[in-house]
């Protein structure tokens, strides 16, 4: 048996609580190696909305000097 079928068979076993924990800490890994992933709690991560709803057309310019990513 593979390592990663013994997993497979521990996580069918877990109470519901533990896999919630299990699953955002496999979503918070999949963000760190740059895999995103659309739910919600992959998003929370990158939540850039309070700086785009406060950015206005006055701002343009404000950071260019930052270097290109």
């Amino acid at each position: 048996m593979s390592a990663v079928e013994e997993i497979e068979r521990v996580i069918e076993h877990l109470p519901a609580q533990d896999f919630e924990k299990l699953s955002a800490w496999m979503d918070q890994r999949r963000v760190a190696f740059g895999e995103g992933r659309s739910t919600p709690a992959a998003q929370a991560f990158r939540d850039h909305r309070a700086f785009l709803n406060s950015y206005t057309p006055e701002d343009e310019g404000l950071y260019d000097h930052a270097e290109g990513r």
